[in-house]
Parts: structure tokens; C-alpha cells; sequence
């Protein structure tokens, strides 16, 4: 851990003087980059420097504490002193420990989230709207920015694919959880008998990546353009503005028509390819993990049955945590935190033990 730390530090430095160089400060997309990183360094260096500064202080005082074994009124001082300082650093050893886990896991990316309709036809295709509503107002209410990349709209209000990108502080910390399958129970505006349906849709949360992240290789994609249909208007319908990546090595495929611009196309579908692949080298390296580790929360399995929203009941269950709440209106409104609260809890609490287990 500490040598890692000490080469976060010098990272830290090394950014210091680079933003102070004028050819940086000139590049206005460089020094954005710098600062950002410099702001996420920042918490566990500045807690480092506290940890060492404390070591050395208790150094002091136990050389001190040698040297004047005769002044009792002293030696009291020196060993409170000492006692307290030893129980500070093991704090903040406890958060350094947690910051660094934070920095590996990607916490403070932005990301994509990819939302689509599973069972329950047009009633499934409108919980992907609800979905995507409540998101938007979590991520309103965090201060977060959105942005729609891809949709596919269904005749009624519903929609059968729902792709879009939430960038903020600490995004991906607070909305990792929610990848896996989300199942609706309520009656549906159509139905006559007044039968509870049940319906389902996918939640896929990607950590953004970076060029830094994942170098795309132009010669592995393969680019087609097509004529966008749906919404849109007359333009977007006579012109072949869609675009359709496929990243040959990973057989990934990414459509994208929502702009009436191909070029803006083009990257929105770049932006959710990097996503797509990265998020599948990551999968792939985490199956290579303990099952211990894999079994805890926030693996991103969408096959896995995380939440059911019960209309009737206004109730909403995670079962993973076995949380029930009801207060369904409040949550579909964007009121997620007491829910994200007790995932992220849950989720360090079983990580420290699987850290205790390989010990």
C-alpha cells in the first residue's frame, strides 16, 4: 500500500509543476485533464502526508521518551501523545486503505448507463422510461450532467432501449449498483381485469473510458452508415446520418442515429464502444478473481435479479441487501441515496471480510 502511495505522491508532485508550465496552461483541454487528476490525487495524498508526519512525530517522542525515563510528569505527556497519534494514523491507514481500493475499482469515473425493455412487451418498454426518469432525476439532484446518446422509442411513451451518459463527482461510486435486472409489478393502463403483471428491464452500468484507459486500434472498426429511422424529423429520415461501429477483435457492435450529424453520431457510438469493451476486459479479468470476491455486491451480472418496484404495494425491495422501503414514489422521483447508502455499506463490509479471509 505505502508504495503505492509513495507513487501517487510523486505523481501529485509531478502535476504541480506541470501546471505551472506555460505550455500547459496554454493547452486548455491538457490542463482540464491535469486538474481533474490533480483533484482526484489530492484526498489520498494529503492523507498520506498527515500519516508520515504523524510516524515521524511518534518517533520523536519515543526517542524522547528513551532518553527521559526520570521526569514521570513528562514521560505521561510523551506517552498520551504517542498513544493518541498511533490511533489517528490507524484511522487513517483504514481510509487511505479505502481510498486506494476506490482509485482501483474507478469509482470517480463519469459512465454509461445502457437501459432496455426485458419481459412484459409495450408494459416493459414503458419501466425503461420510468427507469431512465428516475436517473435523470438522482443525477439532477446531485448536480451530475446528462446526456442521451441512443434511443429506441416505442409507439406509446415506452422505449425498448434507453442509452445515455451521467458525468459527475463520485458517478460511478454512487450508480455502480444498479446494473442487473429490474422487475416491475403493477396493472397495466390496459388491463381490464385489473391483474398485477410483471415486467422486467436490464440496467448495464459502464465506467467511461478514456483514450488513456483503452487504445482502439482505427484498423479493428468497422464503419457503416445508414439511413436513421424513427424520430428525428424529415432530415434525419433522408440522410445517411446513422452509424454503425463494429470493433472486430471483441465482435462488439454499436448503432447510434439520434443526431441528425453523422460526425456527432460517429462519437456518441465511439463514446459507448470504449465503454462496451472495457467493461468486457474488466468482466473478464474479475472472473479470473475468488468466487468469495465475486460474490459480492456490484459485480454487474444484468442476468442477476437486483430490485422489484410493487406498484400496488408501493414498495421496492433490493435483494440483495434484503432493504425494503415504501416510499416507491419517492424513489422513482430520484430519492436513491438511503438505498445506495446501504449498498455501498453492505458492499465494504464484505470486502473487509474477503480481505480478512486472505489473510
Amino acid at each position: 500500500m505505502f508504495k503505492q502511495l509513495e507513487s501517487t505522491e510523486k505523481r501529485f508532485e509531478e502535476i504541480e509543476e506541470l501546471m505551472s508550465n506555460p505550455e500547459v496552461i496554454s493547452d486548455s483541454q491538457g490542463l482540464r485533464k491535469l486538474a481533474k487528476e490533480y483533484s482526484d490525487l489530492e484526498p489520498a495524498v494529503s492523507k498520506y502526508r498527515r500519516y508520515k508526519k504523524n510516524e515521524k512525530e511518534i518517533t520523536e517522542l519515543e526517542e524522547m521518551l528513551k532518553q527521559k525515563k526520570e521526569n514521570e510528569e513528562f514521560v505521561k505527556l510523551a506517552q498520551s501523545e504517542r498513544e493518541d497519534l498511533i490511533e489517528r494514523n490507524g484511522k487513517l491507514k483504514d481510509e487511505l486503505e479505502e481510498l486506494l481500493f476506490e482509485q482501483r475499482e474507478g469509482v470517480d469515473k463519469n459512465i454509461i448507463m445502457e437501459i432496455r425493455a426485458g419481459t412484459g412487451g409495450e408494459e416493459a418498454a414503458l419501466f425503461v422510461s420510468d427507469l431512465f426518469r428516475m436517473y435523470s432525476k438522482y443525477a439532477q439532484a446531485k448536480g451530475w450532467k446528462t446526456e442521451i446518446l441512443s434511443s429506441n422509442p416505442t409507439g406509446t411513451g415506452g422505449f425498448k432501449e434507453f442509452i445515455f451518459s451521467i458525468e459527475g463527482k463520485e458517478v460511478y461510486k454512487r450508480l455502480r449498483y444498479e446494473s442487473g435486472t429490474h422487475r416491475v409489478q403493477r396493472i397495466p393502463a390496459t388491463e381490464t381485469s385489473g391483474r398485477i403483471h410483471t415486467s422486467a428491464a436490464t440496467v448495464a452500468v459502464l465506467p467511461e473510458a478514456e483514450e488513456v484507459d483503452l487504445k482502439i486500434n482505427p484498423k479493428d472498426l468497422k464503419i457503416d452508415t445508414f439511413r436513421a429511422s424513427g424520430r428525428g424529423g424529415q432530415h434525419v429520415n433522408v440522410t445517411d446520418s446513422a452509424v454503425r461501429i463494429t470493433h472486430k477483435p471483441t465482435n462488439t457492435v454499436v448503432s447510434c442515429q439520434d443526431e441528425r450529424s453523422q460526425m456527432k453520431n460517429r462519437q456518441k457510438a465511439m463514446k459507448v464502444l470504449r465503454a462496451r469493451i472495457l467493461e468486457k476486459l474488466q468482466r473478464e479479468k474479475k472472473e479470473e478473481i475468488s468466487k468469495t470476491r465475486k460474490s459480492q455486491i456490484g459485480t454487474g451480472d444484468r442476468s442477476q435479479k437486483i430490485r422489484t418496484y410493487n406498484f400496488p404495494q408501493s414498495r421496492i425491495t433490493d435483494h440483495r441487501i434484503n432493504l425494503t422501503l415504501y416510499k416507491l414514489d419517492k424513489v422513482l422521483g430520484g430519492n436513491l441515496d438511503e438505498i445506495i447508502d446501504a449498498l455501498i455499506k453492505e458492499d465494504r463490509k464484505l470486502s473487509l471480510r474477503s480481505k480478512n479471509d486472505e489473510v
